[in-house]
């Protein structure tokens, strides 16, 4: 008779302890780090054999504090992270003094790199340049977050502390990475925009310098081991590790990435805590965050001290954001409030907002009302309108040039909530394969797995091949006939990797991908299509604000009103005992 994989897992354990094993185990594959247990589940477990559970660091299977049971590695994990992150933050206070002198020093530098955005109908918390606040407040820190939504600045922001930290301290080692080689791209690319500005050469030239990594290839990925180069003992050789797309990253290889930067290694996350968390278990940026209480709250003489640094008295802190005691966590992590791609008039920000604060009858009112500009909602059966946005793919299928075609193809996707199902990825993409066959039969035929235009999506990391998951492709015959998959370049300003059909394994046809799967990436357009069911457990607000904020100009969302706002209402809780550890 079939088990599944969580009652195998709990079958090795004594029958009085099964039932909570199973749960654990369960519920580690949903995402949750630990689990809590009732007055009852406690005296099962304290009645179990002690080799078996401890409510301390020992070599046993599973650990009990604050009312959590942990798999004894996740434990570890969350306590290491925890302890990490302490620690930097005491250090931080030790060189207060140190930091302060050296940003004062710079201080007119700083005055030109402060918000020139028009203040226009913005609210008071808009006003303030929470940007050059991030810069200076990550100066003043050993670990730090800057997190805000999509088109609130962080890559511009990153660019304001390059430019400092190169000043006050030229000879830095600075290494950026992010959980996926195309976000650590697009960052460098981003970064590489800016610096075409009014930046010194010799600051430009370091920028340009930067390698993008993937958090596993900064790490050193060392074949079939789950361990890394760097690690405790042999620390990361940089002053900065700055990483992207934060919440992405799961606890194991957070836990990890802090292991293997040195105590003198200064560490900066960025990224969107309302955003997806990681497909592992763990919600890092989000839980850490939360932990902090309070953003963005500063005593009465930080006040002061940040607006030495702002010009302009409008876009000031002001006293409403003045808290006597901040938390530790709180002093290091800064929040981006003003988006400058979704302005107070742009629908897809008012929409994102909406679906993030759970508000489901507002997002219901603004698609009802918009005039389908920006933003437009499509019932399922509504055909015409979805081979509609699909004909937009006509655009890189009719590209000769492959770097040319690849950018095309990303100019718009179709983001699937789910992977089964009528309206579940693998059923799109047969979809949209028969629509663009019938409408262009001479530049696309399915009839065979690698066919001629075929976009292809990573789904396994290929360390060998330089191959990630997530990375995207085009299938193209060469010159001779023979079909060749091109991928995107990972260095900026190459061409097109060409690889041989034989040589990929894990691909997927990628004209619909999962919203998971979107992270780190931007699109013209998008297609945000809904399950069929209103009651599917995966629908949730995270999920469908992850999606909608891919789109640049223009978000449609496809499915019924019923399952729009039973997502919205939907909220990802996931379990951590990281909030308490940071309140102890």
């Amino acid at each position: 008779m079939y088990k599944d994989i969580d009652q195998q897992f709990a079958d090795f354990f004594p029958e009085t302890i099964r039932p909570l094993v199973y749960l654990l185990s369960q519920r580690l594959r949903e995402g949750h780090v630990c689990i809590p247990l009732s007055k009852e589940e406690k005296e099962i477990l304290l009645n179990s054999p002690d080799n078996i559970w401890s409510q301390e660091d020992k070599a046993v299977p599973f650990i009990f504090e604050n009312d959590y049971l942990y798999l004894q590695r996740y434990f570890r994990y969350e306590k290491n992270i925890v302890t990490h992150i302490k620690k930097r933050l005491e250090n931080s206070r030790f060189k207060q003094a140190q930091y302060k002198l050296a940003i004062d020093g710079v201080q007119e530098l700083i005055k030109t790199l402060s918000a020139k955005n028009n203040l226009d109908g913005l609210t008071e918390d808009e006003k303030i340049d929470w940007q050059l606040i991030a810069v200076i407040r990550t100066l003043m820190n050993d670990f730090s977050i800057i997190t805000g939504g999509p088109g609130t600045g962080k890559t511009t922001t990153l660019s304001k502390l390059l430019r400092i930290l190169f000043t006050i301290s030229p000879d830095s080692k600075v290494a950026i990475a992010a959980p996926t080689g195309k976000a650590s791209m697009r960052m460098l690319e981003s970064l590489l925009h800016k610096a075409k500005g009014d930046i010194p050469d010799e600051i430009r030239k370091k920028i340009e310098a930067l390698k993008p990594n993937t958090i596993h290839r900064l790490l050193g990925y060392i074949h079939h081991s789950i361990y890394f180069k760097h690690n405790a003992q042999n620390p990361l050789p940089y002053d900065w590790v700055i990483i992207d797309e934060a919440s992405m990253i799961d606890m194991p290889m957070f836990a990890k990435l802090l292991d293997a930067c040195g105590e003198n290694t200064r560490i900066l996350l960025l990224g969107d805590k309302n955003q997806l968390a990681s497909v592992e278990a763990g919600s890092l940026l989000s839980d850490l965050c939360f932990s902090a209480g309070h953003l963005n709250v500063f005593t009465s003489s930080e006040i002061e001290w940040f607006n030495s640094f702002i010009p302009d008295h409008i876009r000031h802190i002001t006293d409403k954001y003045e808290r006597p005691d901040p938390s530790d966590l709180s002093t290091c992590i800064t929040e981006l409030r003003y988006s400058y791609r979704f302005q107070e008039r742009g629908e897809i920000g008012k929409l994102s907002r909406a679906i993030i604060a759970g508000e489901h009858q507002e997002a219901i009112d603004l698609v009802e009302k918009s005039d389908g500009h920006m933003i437009h909602m499509i019932d399922h059966n509504h055909q015409q309108a979805f081979e509609h946005f699909v004909s937009g793919y006509l655009d890189f299928l009719m590209e000769e040039d492959i770097s040319e075609a690849l950018k095309k193809l990303n100019q718009q996707r179709v983001l699937a909530t789910v992977k089964e199902g009528e309206n579940g990825l693998y059923a799109l993409n047969k979809l949209i394969e028969k629509i663009l066959y019938q409408e262009r039969p001479d530049l696309i035929n399915p009839s065979n797995g690698f066919y001629h235009n075929r976009p292809v999506i990573v789904t396994r990391n290929n360390r060998e091949l330089d191959l990630y998951n997530g990375d995207v492709g085009i299938v193209r015959r060469d010159e001779s006939g023979k079909m060749t998959v091109y991928f995107e370049p990972n260095k900026v300003g190459k061409s097109p990797r060409p690889f041989s059909p034989a040589s990929l394994n894990d691909c997927e046809t990628v004209f619909a991908m999962t919203i998971h799967k979107s992270q780190g990436s931007e699109f013209t357009r998008v297609m945000v299509v809904l399950p069929d069911h209103a009651d599917n457990r995966l629908l949730t607000r995270e999920l469908i604000y992850t999606g909608v904020t891919r789109a640049i100009s223009k978000a449609i969302i496809r499915g019924g009103k019923d399952c729009l706002v039973a997502g919205i209402e939907r909220k990802v809780e996931r379990i951590s005992g990281i909030h308490e550890r940071f309140k102890a």
